[in-house]
Formats: structure tokens, C-alpha cells, sequence
């Protein structure tokens, strides 16, 4: 109930094309050998970060679902990621959390890019997804969302509400610098292990992406960073070294009490 192991896929992308993308993805998880509880993949792995839902978006019983069910079921592991799901005419960048038993949890992305459009093509979410894994708490969320620290705030006054943050991501290269100190602010602020997974390569719009992907410590020590490689990392957590450290520094104690209110307009 301790530990917590993850595994990281910073990849490249076909733009657009889902086949491909799954069949380079089903390739790289069904190689991982070592024993791992979360396997997770980049924001839109299935298409990269395109402004096309009409033409790319699938239903909850699409085929991309059906993948991620088939590959938790049979690695008997946890996969997570954001697609373009369609839902009652909507458009969603939806992350989903698929569990080894083939049951699963999503959240709709918040904060939608508006800068590249995509307020204009898809509809924000307004629940956060908190879940548990081995006694972790993990809060999840999608790339743009790392910018609105209110978001991801720990709301808790008895106990910190999650012990993990992941962000999976299309963060562009030219705003690296951004992402990296930003996921360092989260972990610092939110007494956590913060994890982000990037993107790498050029997309369809000839923007580039260097990964960046990392890991930080409640202190915000960055624990693992790589940028432009195509890789697997995996890692393990200890749940011991955050409950050491929110104990010898109490920070999140004295933390403002607020609550988010929520937009009615998203339906």
C-alpha cells in the first residue's frame, strides 16, 4: 500500500491519425516488463492537439475506449491519457482513467486553450477527478489547467484532499520554460508529487514539443526530466517520504479556506 509505480510514455504523434497512434502505443505499453500500477500517455494521444473533433471525436463506446479497456484488462495495469470524445453533441478533451477491471473514471478538461482555439471547438469540464490507487490519492488533469494553480489547489482542512497531481500534456517547446517551473510550483504548493507527461516531435501546425516530461517531489525536487527523447521511464513512489515531509513541514495547515464556484453554462 505504499508504493506507487508508474510508468511514462513521452512519445511522438501521427497527426490525425488514430490507427497508427494506437498501434504505437499498443507496441510500447505491451513491452513494459517491469511491474507497474499507471501507465500514462500525453493529452489527445490518439490525434495530437487538433482543432477537429467533427471529423476525429468518438462516443464512450468508441474504439479508443474499447482499446484502453482491452490493454488495462490484459497488462492488468492502469492506463490514463485525454481523447476527443463526443457526448450528447458536445465535444470533450476528455482524460480517462481506465482501471485493470475494465471499469473506468474521466475528467473533461477545464481550461480550454483559447489561444489555439480550442474554447471554440470543445466544452470545459467543471468536476475535478480526485481517485485512489494503493492508498494514493490522485488528482488529474490536462496540460492548459497547469496555469490555474486555484484549480488544482488542495481544498482539505483535516487532511491534504491527494498525495499525486499528473498533467498530460501537448505544452509547446517555446513555452517549455513555463511548464517547467509551473509543475514545480504545483508540487511545492500542493505538498505532492507532481507529475507531468509531454508530448515530443511536431505536430500537424509545425509546432514543436520537447517533452519536458517530469517528476517532482513534495519539496519540489525535480526527481526526473527528459526533453526530446522518445522514451518509457518508469518510477516508483513512496508514500512514506510525502507523509514525512507534510510532517515535518505542516505548510498546507495554514492554507486559506475558499471553495470554486461553479459555471452553470458549461451544458
Amino acid at each position: 500500500m505504499n508504493t506507487l509505480s508508474v510508468s511514462i510514455i513521452q512519445t511522438k504523434l501521427f497527426w490525425e491519425d488514430k490507427l497508427r497512434n494506437l498501434a504505437m502505443l499498443e507496441e510500447k505499453i505491451m513491452g513494459i516488463t517491469e511491474k507497474t500500477n499507471l501507465v500514462i500517455l500525453p493529452e489527445m494521444f490518439s490525434t495530437g492537439f487538433s482543432m477537429k473533433p467533427e471529423l476525429l471525436a468518438e462516443s464512450m463506446e468508441g474504439e479508443t475506449i474499447a482499446w484502453m479497456k482491452r490493454l488495462a484488462v490484459s497488462k492488468k495495469i492502469i492506463l490514463t491519457g485525454s481523447l476527443i470524445i463526443e457526448e450528447h453533441g458536445n465535444y470533450y478533451n476528455r482524460l480517462i482513467w481506465m482501471l485493470p477491471n475494465g471499469n473506468l473514471g474521466f475528467y473533461d478538461k477545464r481550461h480550454l486553450f483559447a489561444f489555439a482555439g480550442e474554447d471554440q471547438f470543445y466544452t470545459a469540464g467543471n468536476k475535478r477527478l480526485i481517485t485512489s490507487v494503493n492508498g494514493w490519492k490522485i488528482n488529474l488533469q490536462i496540460c492548459y489547467d497547469l496555469r490555474f494553480p486555484v484549480w488544482a489547489r488542495q481544498q482539505s482542512e483535516e487532511q491534504p484532499e491527494y498525495d499525486l497531481l499528473i498533467y498530460v500534456a501537448n505544452w509547446p517547446e517555446r513555452r517549455n520554460h513555463a511548464w517547467k517551473t509551473l509543475l514545480t510550483a504545483r508540487a511545492i504548493e500542493n505538498q505532492c508529487y507532481v507529475i507531468g507527461v509531454n508530448r515530443v516531435g511536431e505536430d500537424g501546425n509545425q509546432i514543436n514539443y520537447s517533452g519536458d516530461s517530469m517528476l517532482i517531489d513534495p519539496l519540489g525536487t525535480v526527481l526526473f526530466s527528459n526533453a526530446h527523447e522518445d522514451l518509457i521511464h518508469q518510477v516508483e513512489l513512496k508514500k512514506d517520504s510525502i507523509t514525512e515531509v507534510r510532517g515535518r513541514f505542516p505548510f498546507w495547515k495554514d492554507a486559506d479556506d475558499f471553495h470554486i464556484l461553479q459555471d452553470e453554462h458549461h451544458d
